[in-house]
């Protein structure tokens, strides 16, 4: 597992970059895994593309279910490092948690600290980002 920290960590500025800002509406969660999906394979990015997907669609589904008004997502490339970070307008802070054999829900945040070399939150508890590593080269 990894830990969960707060602030975005600093870095160099991206090689590549996207953000989308969207209403929230769970059919959304598909749209951004395919300007994902598209924007990885266009930086030859397309061996980490499933953990990336993955990603997007536990935090891009967090935000849409529980947070507030315009969701974000940020995905940067960066030399050593994909960065993916969503944006709610909800000072509510993300709670990792375990969840029961029963319960349907629950677990985005423990697949994230699973996948993640690293994941946290801003102090304002608004932005939840990752970062999956990448071999020194940039790509993977």
């Amino acid at each position: 597992m990894t830990s969960m920290t707060r602030g975005l960590p600093t870095a160099t500025p991206p090689v590549h970059a996207f953000a989308v800002a969207f209403q929230p509406d769970g059919s959304r969660v598909r749209h951004m895994r395919r300007i994902t999906r598209a924007s990885l394979r266009h930086w030859k990015l397309a061996s980490v593309m499933a953990e990336a997907l993955l990603v997007v669609s536990e935090l891009v589904t967090n935000a849409v279910q529980h947070g507030d008004g315009t969701v974000q997502l940020r995905v940067e490339h960066h030399v050593c490092e994909l960065r993916i970070a969503v944006t709610d307008n909800s000072p509510q802070m993300p709670v990792l948690r375990e969840a029961s054999d029963d319960d349907e829900g629950g677990r985005g945040l423990l697949l994230v600290d699973a996948i993640a070399e690293k994941w946290g939150t801003t102090g304002d508890g608004r932005t939840v980002w990752c970062s999956l590593a990448l071999p020194p080269d940039g790509t993977r």
